[in-house]
């Protein structure tokens, strides 16, 4: 194992993973982040070099000091050889297996090999699927037509990540607020708001650079909001050289229907995330 800090290395490795995309989307976009000023202070973990065969990506040690935050420490994983992937997964060194943590990787290998140490180990894993989508050529995306004399355009400010706390099936406590709050401060986003300043739809990125939390308010929707925002922080994404993508719920249509419009396309590949809970603190 070895915490790979040379920019030039880092550099190579880019390279590497964007040979492999769409496999490598999350590794990829973590490591983009990381080579662009590592705006959340994120490292990489590489079984070894210059013959690597997993990648991890991952906060560094100071940065969660919360040994239940889920939300901030973040990982993304990315294996050319399984075998590789799991022994760095299972290395304590790599992954801190009493601390919560999140999971995220495009491949049923790095699904199977987190649940199969997770059922060693007697921790408690939510598993979340959702489907892949990635805008094949984000330069065809042009802004969206909506009512200006109605809605209008921006990015979102930490003022406003209580009311996006909220909206979150996964949010409403204090870690997923500071979780929000520095998505909001460190990535792009764009929003809409009515004429009187309220927030009526929203779209973040997030560490790996997938669109994420997006959200419009029930009395809004049917209206192109999801279209006006999504293609905003799209057009973002793109102009700094990241990959345009997201995961949907496969039951969430609107959003699905919406994204296909504007050119999207559903891959193959199930985009996991997997949430990993210490068996001892499972009643705190």
């Amino acid at each position: 194992m070895l915490i790979l800090n040379c920019p030039s290395k880092l550099q190579l490795l880019e390279g590497l993973l964007r040979r492999s995309l769409p496999h490598t989307l999350p590794a990829y976009g973590a490591v983009m982040h990381i080579n662009r000023g590592n705006p959340v202070q994120h490292e990489v973990v590489v079984d070894s070099w210059p013959e690597v065969k997993a990648v991890l990506t991952r906060p560094r040690q100071e940065v969660v000091k919360d040994n239940l935050d889920y939300y901030a420490n973040l990982h993304a994983a990315f294996y050319w050889d399984i075998d590789a992937c799991q022994a760095l997964l299972e290395n304590a060194e790599a992954i801190d297996w009493g601390r919560a943590f999140q999971l995220q990787g495009l491949q049923d290998g790095m699904y199977e090999a987190t649940k199969s140490i997770a059922e060693t180990k007697c921790v408690h894993l939510e598993t979340y699927a959702y489907q892949t989508l990635m805008h094949p050529d984000p330069s065809t995306l042009h802004p969206s037509r909506f009512r200006s004399d109605v809605f209008h355009l921006g990015i979102l400010s930490p003022s406003q990540a209580t009311l996006l706390n909220e909206a979150w099936d996964f949010g409403g406590n204090d870690r997923s607020l500071r979780y929000l709050d520095s998505l909001i401060r460190c990535f792009p986003s764009a929003c809409l708001v009515d004429k009187a300043g309220q927030l009526i739809s929203w779209n973040l990125s997030d560490p790996m650079a997938c669109l994420t939390h997006g959200y419009t308010l029930p009395q809004y929707r049917g209206q192109g909001c999801v279209r006006a925002v999504a293609q905003a922080i799209a057009g973002k994404l793109y102009s700094r050289g990241f990959p345009v993508y997201c995961g949907i719920l496969a039951e969430n249509q609107p959003s699905k229907q919406a994204l296909v419009r504007m050119g999207f396309h559903i891959l193959p590949e199930t985009y996991y995330m997997l949430i990993v809970t210490p068996a001892l603190n499972l009643q705190n």
